[in-house]
């Protein structure tokens, strides 16, 4: 491929989006082959940035899974309310939809609002990263939040960072981020008694070394070891530090957008927006290792 032609190391550039988290990468087609140090610049950039995105690409689902797998193995996508594929013949790939044919939803999460959460934490070892690929957008809402948990770690009062290196969180897998059960799990009232991995609240990051702090999301969480009271009003104040002092980002999708971002040390999350408007993504997600502190 010759100097300066899409996909080369001189065509790829990178522009911080603003604040403290994301990167646009320019100059760059994810349907073209993509050389080694070209995508070393790319991901020199998501671990520096957290997040990056890739607008006006035109992607098949096939090209979708190409770049995802760069990130490293890809994984399963995770089990949704039909106990089945979104996409038959795709197990790796998650449809993010409203909109039904012939009366049957063919996505995931609906049309509410999806709260700060980490993608999978309920999980022995959630995935390293998740892109998202839009492919219908709607005219207002639909929105996807990030934050930055290294700096809500690095930005918690003393008090609390002295506690949460001792704690660890139990994360509800009964539920998904937009508060929907999952097929085969029964409904849980109490957090001790929600099912779901237990990890450090601080995990470091494998590739950085840097330390994030590591909520999951809030609905029936549990701090192991505390009585209900005690582990509720830690996460409260948890929770408010990271998502009231913390300096969020917000995507407004446009078609042909994606977007991937760190799971071990990003949070995200989705507005609402209205049910009449069509709004469709797929999503990839790359495994991880398991959460150490």
């Amino acid at each position: 491929m010759p100097v300066n032609s899409v996909n080369s190391v001189e065509s790829i550039s990178i522009a911080k989006l603003g604040g403290h988290i994301g990167a646009d990468v320019l100059g760059v087609d994810l349907s073209m082959p993509i050389s080694a140090l070209a995508f070393q610049k790319i991901h020199a950039a998501w671990m520096d940035h957290l997040i990056l995105r890739f607008r006006g690409q035109q992607l098949t689902k096939e090209d979708l899974l190409a770049f995802s797998a760069r990130f490293g193995e890809l994984d399963q996508a995770p089990v949704n309310t039909r106990g089945k594929e979104w996409l038959e013949g795709y197990p790796q790939v998650a449809v993010m939809s409203n909109i039904k044919v012939n009366g049957e939803v063919i996505g995931s999460l609906g049309y509410g609002e999806a709260v700060w959460h980490t993608d999978m934490s309920y999980n022995d070892t959630p995935p390293s990263a998740a892109l998202l690929y839009a492919i219908e957008v709607t005219k207002e809402g639909g929105l996807t939040g990030f934050l930055n948990m290294y700096e809500a770690y690095e930005s918690l009062p003393a008090d609390l960072k002295a506690i949460v290196e001792h704690s660890e969180i139990k994360h509800d897998s009964s539920r998904n981020s937009a508060g929907h059960l999952r097929k085969g799990f029964a409904e849980v009232s109490d957090p001790r008694d929600a099912p779901g991995a237990i990890h450090p609240a601080v995990r470091r990051h494998p590739v950085t070394g840097r330390r994030a702090l590591f909520l999951g999301r809030r609905p029936f969480s549990y701090v192991v070891g505390l009585s209900l009271q005690e582990s509720e009003d830690l996460l409260g104040r948890l929770w408010a530090h990271t998502t009231q002092t913390g300096d969020a980002w917000f995507q407004t999708w446009s078609v042909g957008d994606l977007m991937i971002w760190d799971n071990r040390c990003v949070m995200h999350k989705r507005t609402a927006f209205d049910d009449a408007e069509r709004r469709l993504l797929h999503r990839t997600q790359v495994k991880g290792t398991k959460p150490i502190k």
